[in-house]
């Protein structure tokens, strides 16, 4: 899964990487501690070509009579995305990318403690989460979105069973939608060697943290991984 990220890139520079029209309301940047329910940056293609716009991180269905009415929907299943009933449409028809500098993931040491990893590229880069998206709610209708998930690859397999499907620039147009058919292929763990991992400091444990320094190596980088959560 996927339920924490940092976003680095300024607007107007992830605006030119995804070759996209920017919208006027989109999340401050940087932000080290991304949180579910939190607005953040998503990109959408439609008829006057690709939108960089702001989006609710937490998918609801059209059934939600609030925002709280079911369980909280930050990521949906690869494997089972085409079947569930909410999720089933946008994965049709509203898919997105989601952009993020890098994500969070933790394990737990013997003691029950958490000990959050940071995960990146190895070549620095941005990363593009594959992403589905609703607009939810009739009188004042807001669009939200999840994060699509696979089993992990081995490099993440050591933290985490689960991790993002991750697309490749070249992948972007047939995830959009923009280059025909066949985006369910592309629901698979990256290439081993394309992310790095290192320990950060336990203080990202809180959704309130904040700072560059969320991101950087921990002194205790060299201890166990522990056990996956």
């Amino acid at each position: 899964m996927c339920g924490r990220f940092a976003t680095t890139l300024p607007n107007d520079a992830m605006a030119q990487l995804f070759a996209a029209q920017s919208a006027n309301n989109l999340p401050s940047v940087p932000n080290f501690n991304v949180c579910p329910t939190t607005q953040v940056h998503v990109v959408q293609s439609g008829e006057t070509g690709r939108q960089l716009v702001s989006m609710r991180w937490g998918f609801l269905p059209h059934w939600y009579q609030t925002a709280s009415a079911g369980p909280l929907l930050i990521n949906a299943r690869a494997e089972t995305i085409a079947q569930k009933p909410a999720f089933a449409k946008a994965c049709r028809e509203r898919r997105c990318l989601i952009p993020v500098s890098g994500f969070y993931e933790w394990t737990k040491d013997e003691q029950g403690a958490r000990l959050p990893w940071y995960i990146q590229r190895r070549d620095g880069a941005q990363l593009a989460f594959a992403g589905i998206w609703q607009s939810w709610g009739r009188d004042d209708p807001i669009n939200t979105c999840a994060i699509v998930t696979t089993h992990a690859n081995e490099t993440i397999s050591t933290i985490h069973h689960r991790m993002p499907v991750i697309l490749e620039q070249h992948e972007w147009p047939l995830w959009l939608g923009e280059a025909g058919q066949g985006a369910a292929t592309l629901m698979q763990p990256s290439d081993e060697g394309v992310l790095t991992c290192h320990r950060v400091d336990p203080a990202v444990n809180s959704n309130r943290a904040s700072g560059p320094e969320l991101i950087e190596p921990f002194a205790a980088d060299d201890v166990p991984r522990g056990q996956l959560i």
